[in-house]
């Protein structure tokens, strides 16, 4: 079942009904379902679909003849083209007399195993794009290489796309598509396990209670979530030891780059590139106080909220799993530390839903950016922190999050309303209070009539 994506294949299905050339780039982290979106697309069209392997060029070009003359001359003999100048001059002169779709996927193994051909596509583009009537889909999965050998400027494709696609994880409301069963509280832990990635969704048994399915997936050595950072790592990057030294010291509390650094026992240097990896692939992000984004006090944080998950509670006992006592963990981590776990996811789902109701009309919303806000409060000497901020040029919304089992009072919202007026540079204030489990009858009475109050449940957000 196709779930989500609707507005990147309606774009797709409207160039190609232009019936000229088109050259779409679709990139984006791994298990994110570019594949997925591209086989919905050619489902019904003419379409030569090939995935290129981290091999030899030799191979790659065996394996990209084969699928070609499949599609463009079922009858002839299946030999292979004596090069990838020739194979792509064929596809295109093809295109000159009938409109298809070719796919290199996994681009840059293509690109790795032969580095003449993104000039060898430049050429055949230059030559035949007037007249072609060819839909080239280039995708890949290294967002890095995508952004810097596909897109970029020193790149012998530059100019040549006619639209890019990144795909990122679907954010909680979409994720919830993918999910039949489950109440929405019990959607925002599942959110918070997945971080909105298709492929580990589609993992989650909907038959399951949501306990079984975080020991199945998790604390089992067979489950498929068991190893999947760590594999991913090692797809992705070179010392991945190193890598996910980091990204533990992450997971265990460590946010500025002098501190990771220390803790991994690399150069800051070091650490800072290795960490600019990271960031490249969706895994880590640098912040800033939502309301100064030139402060010195950035901080790093992990992004994804399925490898915030698996290096606190899964990756410190590995081996004790692999004996048997993923159950016993398991038990312990649903009991005593899940909680505080989706707390922060569920901050993120609060900033995504500001976003959605903004597009929405919903609530009158209207700002430019959003996000965390910590800094230190000279008046009373001690430092502060605030869910969010939604930031507008005179106008700001508060935000705070409570994943907590009481609902929430009016001494939160007093609390929230004592920390805005840090901020006298804003005019206009509102305030959003989100919580799991809702908010006490004091609260809402008080609130009903105040415009500047949202009072947003876990069911408002969907």
């Amino acid at each position: 079942m196709f779930v989500g994506r609707e507005k990147h294949l309606q774009a797709l299905n409207r160039s190609f009904g232009m019936g000229d050339f088109q050259f779409p780039v679709i990139y984006g982290r791994r298990r994110v379902g570019k594949t997925t979106l591209i086989k919905e697309f050619i489902k019904d069209k003419k379409s030569i679909y090939f995935v290129a392997v981290q091999s030899t060029a030799k191979e790659n070009l065996e394996i990209l003849s084969e699928q070609i003359l499949t599609v463009l001359a079922p009858e002839a003999p299946r030999n292979p083209f004596r090069s990838f100048r020739e194979a792509i001059e064929y596809v295109f002169e093809r295109s000159l007399t009938e409109q298809f779709v070719f796919t290199i996927d996994e681009y840059p193994y293509l690109a790795g195993s032969d580095n003449s051909v993104s000039s060898i596509l430049q050429a055949a583009i230059d030559k035949y794009h007037s007249e072609s009537t060819l839909f080239l889909i280039l995708c890949g999965s290294s967002m890095s290489f995508m952004e810097r050998q596909v897109l970029g400027y020193e790149s012998p494709l530059y100019g040549r796309r006619t639209s890019q696609f990144k795909i990122l994880p679907f954010d909680y409301y979409e994720g919830a598509k993918m999910l039949h069963g489950f109440n929405n509280a019990e959607k925002i832990i599942l959110y918070s396990l997945t971080s909105g990635i298709p492929e580990y969704l589609f993992r989650v048994k909907n038959n399951l209670p949501v306990e079984d399915n975080i020991q199945s997936l998790f604390f089992d050595p067979q489950g498929r979530m068991f190893e999947e950072p760590a594999n991913l790592l090692k797809q992705e990057l070179k010392m991945p030891e190193t890598y996910n030294s980091i990204i533990t010291a992450m997971a265990s509390g460590s946010s500025k780059l002098n501190e990771i650094a220390t803790r991994v026992g690399i150069e800051t240097s070091q650490c800072s590139k290795m960490l600019a990896a990271l960031i490249s692939l969706g895994l880590v992000r640098k912040e800033h106080p939502i309301t100064d984004p030139q402060s010195k006090k950035s901080i790093y944080s992990l992004a994804d909220w399925m490898f915030v998950f698996w290096y606190r509670f899964v990756y410190p006992e590995l081996s004790r799993i692999t004996v048997g006592l993923g159950e016993t963990i398991c038990n312990e981590v649903i009991s005593k530390r899940l909680s505080s776990h989706v707390g922060r996811a569920f901050e993120e789902c609060a900033k995504q839903f500001m976003w959605r109701s903004q597009v929405d009309g919903k609530f009158s919303l209207k700002f430019n950016s959003i996000g965390r806000w910590w800094g230190n409060n000279a008046k009373e000497r001690r430092e502060e922190e605030i869910d969010f901020i939604a930031l507008d040029d005179e106008s700001a919304i508060f935000g705070e999050c409570k994943w907590t089992g009481s609902p929430v009072g009016e001494a939160t919202l007093d609390e929230l309303i004592r920390k805005s007026k840090l901020f006298p540079q804003y005019t206009q204030k509102r305030y959003a209070l989100f919580s799991k489990s809702g908010f006490t009858d004091s609260l809402k009475k008080n609130t009903e009539t105040n415009c500047d109050v949202l009072l947003i449940s876990v069911d408002d957000m969907f």
